[in-house]
């Protein structure tokens, strides 16, 4: 055991004093922080960009119905095609819409003339005002007055709410659960390729410069396996924390940035509280801050938080002891790909299946792909935000510290067979031939 724990140090130390390593570390939360904070900037960048378009309408039935937008002017020209055309978009940069006249049918047809692509707000809103006027024109025609369709139309407010099987109810939030499942299963899957990777890539170079001889001189070759395989596990959970600490610190300094700003531009703008009451009205009385705390009431944080944490774990140790036996079985790294395709199927489908499992988390495919131990860390994440009961969350543990302990058999076999052998071409019947032998 104290020889496991010295690899153990040996393999911790040397990855988190590396110089990638504390590089990565703080990039990572960087990058991070920016997936939270920059798609508000480039958004807002993004509208900056004014767009003009010229409207020629040869049936005039959308004379003055298109209404300026937010970066997104219209008006209107009353020439033939090619002119307008070459005033609109080669003298002015500007884009063009034209509606060809009609003899007998409905104007359903129309042509944007732009330089550039247009962007999917423009069209939409063009064809969504096209559509309005036609529709209203051919209510009219049939004697029936498009404001009543109109006043019929309603707005249906659906609210989710899951009923514990002890009588509490709690407001659930779909889409945020449906986000919170793809992001889990998302992460899991990439923290358990890339630690793993590293196990296997560290016992390739051990191998190759032969130094792997001089340490199974002193420990045996399941010990040194095991060492390293939870070496670089406590050197994946310790750059996990640091990354979640530093996001929390950056996206918290930029949120207090922001809202000192937000304070600014209301000193500036009148008296905050007016401010704050016209927000209020606006929202018809419901206070932002109150949504978020029942959806979040509605998610067990606890059970997430330390459910990602073992099923990151727990995914870890099972690929990586995989890994690991690749890695001493092989002398090249153009040989690993071969091999770590069949390893890393039940991951690929266990991501392949998100839409199914998200869609329908409570099917039998979804319980059982959670239980499975090579699909339960993704599958099981995927799961929680709606709400799992706690013994299918244990019954999945006990199944995934089972497969660990299994594979990790498994893989000990390979490696101290292979990990003492060169020269020799590695197939999945040498593999086999190393798993059934008796020494």
């Amino acid at each position: 055991m104290n020889k496991i724990f010295l690899i153990i140090q040996r393999e911790y130390l040397s990855r988190v004093k590396k110089r990638s390593f504390i590089i990565m570390t703080i990039i990572g939360p960087v990058l991070m922080a920016a997936m939270i904070i920059l798609p508000a900037y480039l958004a807002d960048w993004s509208e900056a960009t004014e767009k003009r378009i010229a409207v020629l309408d040869e049936t005039g039935w959308f004379l003055e119905k298109f209404k300026d937008q937010d970066n997104i002017s219209f008006y209107y020209v009353f020439d033939d095609l090619d002119s307008e055309k070459e005033n609109a978009l080669y003298k002015n940069g500007d884009l063009l819409l034209y509606v060809p006249r009609t003899e007998l049918n409905i104007p359903v047809n129309s042509e944007l003339y732009s330089i550039k692509q247009p962007g999917l707000n423009v069209t939409s809103y063009i064809k969504s005002v096209m559509k309005q006027i036609v529709e209203n024109k051919k209510l009219l025609a049939s004697g029936i007055d498009p404001e009543i369709i109109k006043s019929a139309k309603v707005n249906i407010n659906l609210s989710t709410i899951r009923v514990e099987k002890d009588g509490i109810e709690k407001k659930s939030n779909t889409e945020v659960e449906v986000g919170l499942a793809i992001f889990s299963g998302i992460m899991i899957y990439f923290f358990i390729f890339m630690f793993g990777v590293q196990v296997l890539k560290g016992v390739m170079e051990e191998k190759s410069n032969r130094i792997v001889e001089v340490i199974i001189s002193s420990v045996k070759p399941f010990q040194l396996m095991l060492g390293k395989i939870i070496g670089v596990a406590f050197v994946g959970l310790t750059q996990f924390m640091l990354w979640i600490l530093l996001t929390l610190i950056f996206v918290g300094v930029f949120q207090t940035g922001m809202l000192t700003e937000g304070n600014s531009a209301m000193e500036m703008l009148g008296s905050k509280n007016e401010i704050l009451q016209n927000v209020s009205a606006n929202n018809q009385g419901v206070d932002p801050m109150i949504m978020v705390n029942e959806i979040i009431s509605g998610i067990n944080i606890q059970v997430m938080v330390l459910s990602f944490i073992f099923y990151f774990l727990g995914g870890y140790l099972l690929y990586s002891s995989l890994f690991a036996a690749i890695g001493g079985a092989i002398d090249h790294d153009t040989d690993s790909q071969q091999f770590m395709l069949p390893v890393s199927i039940p991951l690929i489908f266990s991501i392949a299946l998100s839409g199914v499992i998200v869609n329908q988390p409570d099917s039998s495919l979804a319980i059982w792909m959670s239980m499975i131990p090579f699909t339960s860390p993704i599958t099981m994440m995927m799961r929680i935000p709606f709400g799992v009961p706690l013994w299918q969350i244990g019954v999945s543990m006990t199944l995934l510290i089972a497969g660990f302990i299994m594979t990790t058999w498994f893989a000990g076999k390979i490696y101290r067979t292979g990990i003492l052998m060169y020269g020799q071409k590695v197939s999945y019947a040498i593999i086999w031939k190393w798993l059934t032998s008796k020494y």
